[in-house]
């Protein structure tokens, strides 16, 4: 088993938590780690079905028990539980609830009390480098990314079977059985336009007309993309001035993990034509797992200009800005350095790296060239 490194935090708080995340991230085998007195799964159906007929089980367990911890893992099944959740908090100062979830939109549509100043929210994904350590091996995350349960398979073709099953079941029938959306045929449509067109500028308009469904609800589809925390837009970055500078003002859409990504797409084959599409989307998610394991503050934007200026990501972590330009190659050219020359003129103070796919750290006047490690200790997120 790998160890969290947000472990610590939810150990050490004071206060109950919040933890969400896509599924099989781990929220569920982490809580299990700090040993709560008393667990209830909503995911089970027995317990699901008992829940919502009688609000007043948890008080019950709560009391029979004297658990001073309760874990309520999918608490979005129930969202009005949380209102149990809340009068027992109040009641019992010393109470201490672990709540983990795969869907803000459930939670916010069934109108959950989100227990304002009495419980923390973290977020969770999946794996990062300095998480996987010694095992990291960056051909195999591009192929099959950096979920727990699949880096742990001795087996390639069991690697994709359980990838398979993640994209059949999890980002479909739990759709469907949540309720998301009205026409799945037209959700699981668009899905798969969707994962064609990750790390694409979005035209929303076209995917609505390959995935044979109206541009609103094509616009639906993506939010509870957004929701259920398996893909996210990586808008333009808010602090420039979009009068003085022509910004391109489509999102790029980012799924959570590649191996999921993988499956969607069909493909688990880094071939020439596919490497630099799944080097840059293994960078976004490795600086999204690593700041979300570290609890850092960050941010990603895209920065294009009409004039067809681009760099691939505009990233701020703790108040640093850095220029990230994906280099899928081994050696980098003068020419490769060319749009991290330039972001100057739109920025006054920002460290600029190219991450690439050699093994060496390299500086050129003031650029870093650097392996994807390194490039995570540099923006101190390793």
């Amino acid at each position: 088993m790998y160890n969290r490194l947000i472990g610590s935090t939810l150990a050490q708080s004071s206060r109950s938590i919040l933890l969400l995340g896509p599924r099989q991230v781990g929220k569920s085998t982490l809580i299990r780690t700090l040993k709560p007195d008393l667990e209830i799964d909503l995911a089970n159906e027995s317990e699901y079905f008992l829940f919502q007929m009688e609000l007043n089980e948890l008080v019950r367990r709560v009391e029979s028990t004297r658990a001073g911890t309760i874990f309520v893992d999918e608490i979005q099944r129930i969202p009005r539980l949380t209102n149990t959740i809340q009068h027992l908090i109040d009641h019992h100062p010393r109470l201490k609830f672990y709540l983990t979830g795969s869907s803000a939109r459930k939670l916010r549509r069934g109108k959950a009390n989100l227990l304002p100043g009495r419980i923390f929210s973290f977020h969770m994904s999946a794996l990062c480098i300095k998480e996987i350590g010694p095992d990291w091996n960056e051909e195999q995350a591009m192929r099959f990314g950096c979920l727990p349960g699949v880096l742990t398979l001795p087996k390639i073709e069991e690697k994709k079977l359980l990838l398979q099953t993640y994209s059949n079941y999890y980002l479909k029938e739990e759709i469907m059985a949540e309720a998301l959306v009205r026409q799945i045929d037209g959700f699981l449509r668009f899905l798969y336009v969707a994962a064609m067109n990750a790390g694409h500028y979005l035209d929303i308009s076209k995917m609505a007309k390959r995935s044979r469904i109206p541009r609103q609800s094509a616009v639906r589809h993506i939010e509870i993309l957004e929701d259920t925390l398996i893909a996210a837009r990586c808008k333009n970055d808010p602090d420039l001035d979009e009068e003085a500078v022509d910004l391109i003002q489509h999102p790029r859409l980012y799924f959570f993990d590649l191996g999921v990504l993988n499956a969607l797409r069909g493909s688990f084959e880094v071939g020439r034509e596919r490497e630099g599409f799944l080097f840059e989307h293994l960078i976004y998610s490795q600086i999204v797992n690593s700041a979300l394991a570290s609890g850092m503050e960050f941010s990603m934007h895209n920065f294009r200009t009409r004039g067809g200026m681009e760099v691939d990501f505009i990233v701020k972590v703790a108040g640093t800005k850095f220029a990230i330009e994906c280099k899928a190659a081994d050696c980098i050219s003068d020419g490769d350095l060319r749009a991290l020359r330039h972001i100057d003129k739109y920025y006054k103070k920002i460290e600029k790296i190219v991450i690439y796919r050699g093994r060496h750290p390299q500086k050129e006047d003031n650029i870093w060239i650097l392996p994807l490690p390194d490039a995570l200790r540099a923006m101190g997120l390793h």
